[in-house]
């Protein structure tokens, strides 16, 4: 008996691996099978993959767009650069094909030969100096470009007053004269229609031709002490075609940098197509009974500009000088004979900056200063000299871009000497064609 249950006993142990084992087996069998009940079928794979390739596949299309876009601006910029050149304006790259085109190839195709963001031609740089120049003084902004004809029309207002104190004679002793005493006030308005017309020769060379008409109306009150006192009080009218001028500008350097100078080289030639002080009437005092439109000598200037951009501004400036050409009058005037005539000579300068707000509007600040030379006049055989001139002004400009092919620009000039008018006034509205 005691046998029997030692042999129960021993077959009982040696189970028990046996049975840990089974136990085992059938508790990994249901995991698997919960595993795999829980494992997506076939079917849901199938689609699972068919998503993540459209969606690698639109990915793949955005990129091709985004190429192919860029293809295209890098074509323009090239076509441009080329065209400055003279040279015809190559075509564009043909975009990659076929839905199996990697998008590595297409990038590596569409990378532009210069680094984003610098254009291959200067045109934009032009463009950009040309808003910032717009409200700048005639004639010191970029040139226009070549084909390009410009037609200006403007309209100039100028306010100016004068007193002058004469005395004709000898000073015997302080406080004692003989001869006459001559005081006179003048009131000065004068209104300048003006016709401009550029074209761009080349893309460094402009030319220009100015025809003004004028329109002036003077108040002049003298007062003469004779015998007796004279006063008088004159008002004239005078309207006339005024002094036609004819000009040449060249660049003179072609900048490799933005920030680098531009040098501009100008020839104005003046005619004496106006009413002189020559040409007018005079009373037996020798005072004028018209007014004058015009100079009535030939005038030259050569002169020289500069543009010096400096974001967000660009300083502009000038050095200029004029010369008039003396010439013979031989006519009596206030019972003298006037003989030789060489009016003064002027050394011109200004010196400011233009800063546009927008690409619409921009405005200007500078300031001009001329010195003009003695006026040389043989009357009754003796030479007589004028005095000197100091004219400075202080310069005020606006422009705004109305569309692209015209603007408006308005200048204001106030008198910062005693020889400047008191006020100049400006409109100019250049179109281009």
């Amino acid at each position: 008996m005691r046998m029997d249950l030692s042999g129960r006993r021993i077959r009982a142990v040696c189970l028990l691996p046996a049975l840990a084992l089974a136990m085992s087996a059938m508790t990994a069998g249901e995991a698997h099978a919960q595993s795999a009940a829980n494992a997506p079928s076939a079917e849901q794979r199938l689609e699972i993959l068919e998503g993540q390739i459209k969606a690698q596949q639109a990915e793949i299309d955005t990129l091709k767009q985004q190429l192919h876009e860029q293809d295209d601006a890098l074509a323009t910029l090239r076509g441009r650069g080329l065209a400055d050149q003279g040279q015809p304006a190559a075509s564009p790259p043909a975009p990659p094909s076929g839905d199996g085109a990697s998008a590595q190839q297409a990038s590596t195709s569409a990378t532009p030969p210069e680094p984003v963001g610098e254009a291959p031609s200067s045109e934009s740089e032009q463009e950009q100096l040309r808003t910032h120049v717009a409200a700048v003084p005639e004639g010191q902004g970029v040139l226009t470009p070549r084909g390009t004809f410009v037609f200006e029309p403007s309209l100039e207002y100028v306010q100016s007053s004068t007193d002058r104190l004469v005395f004709r004679g000898v000073e015997l002793v302080p406080g004692l004269q003989l001869g006459i005493i001559e005081a006179s006030t003048a009131d000065r308005n004068t209104a300048l229609g003006t016709s401009t017309f550029r074209y761009g020769i080349t893309n460094r060379l402009e030319a220009e031709v100015r025809v003004p008409y004028v329109y002036r109306h003077d108040t002049i009150q003298v007062v003469q002490q004779r015998d007796q006192g004279i006063v008088r009080s004159l008002t004239y009218n005078e309207s006339d075609i005024g002094d036609v001028e004819f000009s040449l500008r060249y660049q003179l350097n072609s900048p490799k940098k933005a920030q680098e100078p531009i040098f501009v080289g100008s020839l104005r030639v003046k005619s004496d197509t106006g009413k002189g002080p020559f040409d007018i009437g005079y009373d037996e005092f020798g005072i004028a009974t018209g007014l004058t439109t015009g100079s009535g000598f030939w005038a030259v200037q050569p002169g020289i500009n500069f543009l010096l951009p400096s974001d967000p501004v660009v300083i502009y400036g000038s050095a200029s000088y004029l010369h008039n050409i003396p010439r013979t009058i031989d006519k009596t005037i206030g019972g003298a004979l006037v003989g030789h005539v060489q009016p003064g000579d002027a050394i011109s300068g200004n010196l400011g900056f233009g800063f546009a707000l927008n690409p619409r509007f921009s405005f200007s600040l500078g300031y001009e200063h001329t010195y003009i030379f003695p006026t040389t006049t043989e009357i009754g055989g003796t030479l007589q000299k004028s005095s000197r001139l100091q004219v400075g002004a202080l310069v005020l400009g606006m422009s705004y871009r109305l569309s692209e092919k015209q603007t408006m620009n308005w200048n204001f000039e106030i008198g910062a000497t005693s020889d400047a008018p008191n006020v100049a006034i400006t409109l100019r509205l250049p179109m281009d064609f």
